[in-house]
């Protein structure tokens, strides 16, 4: 059984980004937007903010209560559509009851997208078109699954559990867009029963809903390879969708939380910063 070292091959993916800011002169600069109370979503910008200055990428944060209006945020958004000085922005997911994500990403000018989750970039996306920069988190989950496998496709059912339709669809996009079939399951206010039912003949599990070890290893097939993308912060510690102890067991292939797939998203998402900045592009 093989363990996924995210931290690794970011770290490799940051060095070369950090040359290339230093070497072209760029001056790179990403903004967020934090929205809420989510524990987990705190963690991951404050990692972003970090590697951010690790590697010479300006980082500003725009933080709003769960009760905050939604018009404001997006006005703030049209503000930095219009900033020249500002190369990419993200709305960090999930975000709080009340708000209407498809809405909020919607007012993202497409040319400063870096997560990808436009309806824009996954349009072109979905009609095999040329995007500017890959969607971060498919691309990473494609990334890992690609070292699973060695970098030979194979045969099987791939599946994955999303909690909105909006990264479903988007992840199935981009799945297709490299020629492989995925089917995904809304999973987000269901029983475990049914998410049992939904996993128990996957050879590939991806899983993206942020809840503490829901999936446990008599749940799963053996040699199965599973892509855990969710994270559940609690007491300063840190835990991902699989009960790792019971799943590493069943699994050929196993990305852990923390020190997978997220080192991996951050390295990705500075990389569409720079690449955004050094193209140059007009918005």
């Amino acid at each position: 059984m093989k363990i996924f070292d995210g931290r690794k091959e970011s770290k490799k993916i940051l060095e070369k980004l950090k040359i290339k800011i230093k070497k072209k002169n760029l001056k790179p600069h990403m903004a967020v937007f934090l929205i809420g109370d989510n524990k987990a979503s705190e963690m991951y910008v404050d990692l972003k903010a970090r590697r951010a200055k690790e590697i010479g990428v300006k980082f500003s944060r725009y933080t709003y209560g769960k009760n905050a209006d939604e018009n404001e945020v997006i006005q703030k958004i049209g503000e930095l559509n219009e900033d020249a000085g500002v190369n990419g922005m993200i709305v960090q997911m999930p975000l709080p009851a009340g708000f209407n994500t498809e809405k909020i990403i919607s007012s993202m000018s497409p040319a400063k997208d870096i997560d990808g989750f436009h309806k824009k970039n996954t349009d072109v996306l979905k009609n095999a078109g040329k995007i500017k920069v890959s969607p971060v988190l498919p691309g990473v989950i494609l990334y890992a699954l690609k070292t699973a496998w060695k970098g030979k496709p194979k045969k099987g059912k791939i599946k994955a559990l999303v909690n909105s339709r909006l990264f479903g669809d988007t992840l199935k996009e981009f799945f297709s867009a490299h020629g492989i079939p995925l089917e995904f399951f809304v999973a987000k206010n269901v029983s475990v029963k049914k998410i049992r039912e939904f996993v128990k003949d996957a050879d590939v599990l991806i899983s993206v809903l942020g809840k503490k070890g829901i999936i446990t290893g008599d749940m799963l097939k053996r040699d199965v390879i599973l892509i855990d993308v969710g994270i559940t912060k609690e007491h300063n510690n840190v835990y991902g969708d699989f009960e790792f102890e019971s799943c590493a067991k069943k699994a050929s292939f196993i990305t852990p939380v923390p020190g997978g797939i997220g080192p991996m998203t951050i390295a990705l998402l500075l990389q569409n910063v720079v690449s955004l900045t050094s193209q140059g592009i007009e918005v």
